[in-house]
C-alpha cells in the first residue's frame, strides 16, 4: 500500500513561483549630465559626464551629437558626433567639447549633447545641455558715425570725459540709485544701479546697460549717472557723441537739470532735454526745455528730428546744446533743429540763466515710450563715446 500525503501537505513541496535566479533583469539606464562652463579667452575642453544607472556584465554603447542653440557650432564651440563605449563593469564616460574661447562681452550661450541608439541599456536623461558663461567685459562697437572737434574758436574747455580709463569717473559722474518717486515721476519700470552689469567702461566707451532681471522688486535694471554737485555750469556748448538703444519700451536721454532742483523742485528748477530717443520711433530724437512754477504749472516746448536713412542704433551721432543767456539752441551732428529763447516762457519765470548738471541714463517703460513688449531683446545698451563742455571765452 502506497504511503499517500494530504494534497497541503505536497503543495508544501511544490512551490510554482519562479525563483530569483529566474526573473529577468531590465537593462541600465544611460544619463547625461548638464554643463555651465565659462567661455575663457582661449580654446578649452569641457567634459560632460555619462553615467550608466548600474554595472552590467555586459557591453554598452551610445551614440552621441551635439546641437546648436543660442550658441552657434564652429563660432561658439566645435561640433562632435561619436559612440561611447562601456565595457563591462563600467558605469562612467564623458563627452569632452570645445569651446571656443574669446575677448568680446556677449550674452551667456547654450548648446546640447543629445544621446541616442542604446545597445543593452535604455536612455534615462537624453538631453545635457550646456551654458556657455561669458566672462569678458570687451564690446566691440564699430565707431564711425559723426565726430565733432574737442576745441571750437571763441571757446575753452571746462571739463570732459573721453571714457577711456579703466574706472568711471567718479570725480565728475554720482549716480542715482533706486525706482525715485513714481518711477522717476514717469511710471517707469527700471531700478536703477551702478552695477558694472549696468554701467562701466569698454574700449573707450561708457555704457549704460538695460536687463531684464528681477532686482529688488523691480522687473527691469539700468543705470542713470549725473554730474551734480561734481561738475556744474552757466552757459557754454555740450557735445555727448552716443549710439541709441531703439527697442520698443526703451527711453534713453541726454539732458539736464537746473541745480536749484533740491530748493525749489521741479519743474521750477528748470529741465533742458539734448536728446531723448522713443523705442517706437528708432529714427527719431526730440529737443525739449520744461519749465513751470510747480508741476500743476508745468509748460514745456519741443521739437525733433529725423534720420533721412537708418536709425539711432546704426551709429554714433553727436547731440548738442549752445546755451546762452536767455536762449537754447540744441543740434544733431551740428545741424540744428530747436532753438528757444526768453519770450517763449511769457510771464512764468525763465529758470534757464541758472546752474545745470548732465544727466544720462536709459529708462525702461514710462508714461511716454510704454512697456516693452515680448519682442524687446534684453540687455540693450546706450554707448557714449564722449562729453565735452565748453564756455565762451
Amino acid at each position: 500500500m502506497k504511503n499517500l500525503l494530504p494534497l497541503g501537505v505536497i503543495a508544501l513541496f511544490c512551490s510554482c513561483e519562479p525563483k530569483e535566479s529566474d526573473t529577468p533583469i531590465p537593462d541600465p539606464t544611460i544619463s547625461i549630465s548638464n554643463i555651465a562652463p565659462f567661455e575663457g579667452d582661449v580654446n578649452a575642453n569641457f567634459s560632460f559626464k555619462v553615467t550608466l544607472s548600474r554595472a552590467t556584465d555586459k557591453t554598452v554603447t551610445v551614440d552621441f551629437a551635439t546641437m546648436d542653440g543660442t550658441a552657434g557650432a564652429g563660432t561658439d564651440y566645435i561640433a562632435k558626433t561619436g559612440t561611447i563605449t562601456f565595457s563591462p563593469q563600467t558605469t562612467e564616460k564623458s563627452i569632452e567639447i570645445t569651446i571656443v574661447g574669446d575677448t568680446i562681452k556677449e550674452l551667456d550661450e547654450t548648446f546640447s549633447v543629445e544621446l541616442s541608439k542604446p545597445t543593452n541599456a535604455s536612455i534615462g536623461t537624453a538631453i545635457g545641455s550646456a551654458t556657455i558663461r561669458n566672462d569678458d567685459t570687451y564690446v566691440f562697437v564699430p565707431s564711425d558715425g559723426y565726430v565733432t572737434p574737442d576745441t571750437y574758436t571763441g571757446y575753452t574747455q571746462l571739463f570732459q570725459d573721453e571714457f577711456n580709463g579703466t574706472q568711471i569717473d567718479t570725480s565728475i559722474w554720482g549716480y542715482n540709485i533706486g525706482t525715485g518717486s513714481g518711477g522717476w515721476g514717469n511710471n517707469e519700470l527700471q531700478y536703477y544701479t551702478s552695477r558694472p552689469e549696468n554701467v562701466y567702461l569698454n574700449n573707450g566707451k561708457l555704457v549704460i546697460q538695460a536687463k531684464k532681471e528681477s532686482y529688488n522688486g523691480s522687473a527691469y535694471t539700468s543705470a542713470r549717472l549725473l554730474t551734480q554737485n561734481k561738475r556744474t555750469f552757466t552757459f557754454g556748448r555740450v557735445d555727448i557723441r552716443a549710439k541709441l538703444p531703439v527697442a520698443k519700451g526703451l527711453w534713453p536721454a541726454l539732458w539736464s537739470l537746473g541745480s536749484k532742483i533740491t530748493q525749489t523742485g521741479w519743474p521750477a528748477c528748470g529741465e533742458m532735454d539734448i536728446m531723448e530717443l522713443v523705442g517706437t520711433n528708432p529714427n527719431q530724437v526730440h529737443g525739449t526745455l520744461h519749465w513751470g512754477a510747480t508741476p500743476a504749472l508745468h509748460q514745456s516746448y519741443g521739437t525733433f528730428t529725423r534720420l533721412a536713412t537708418g536709425d539711432f542704433s546704426d551709429k554714433f551721432h553727436v547731440f548738442s546744446m549752445i546755451w546762452e543767456a536767455d536762449k537754447v539752441e540744441i543740434l544733431m551732428d551740428d545741424i540744428s533743429y530747436y532753438k528757444m529763447d526768453r519770450t517763449r516762457v511769457g510771464n512764468a519765470a525763465y529758470p534757464f540763466n541758472e546752474p545745470i548738471f548732465l544727466i544720462m541714463n536709459v529708462a525702461v517703460g514710462g508714461d511716454w515710450p510704454g512697456s516693452p513688449t515680448a519682442a524687446t531683446t534684453f540687455p540693450q545698451q546706450m554707448l557714449v563715446d564722449y562729453v565735452r563742455v565748453f564756455k565762451k571765452i
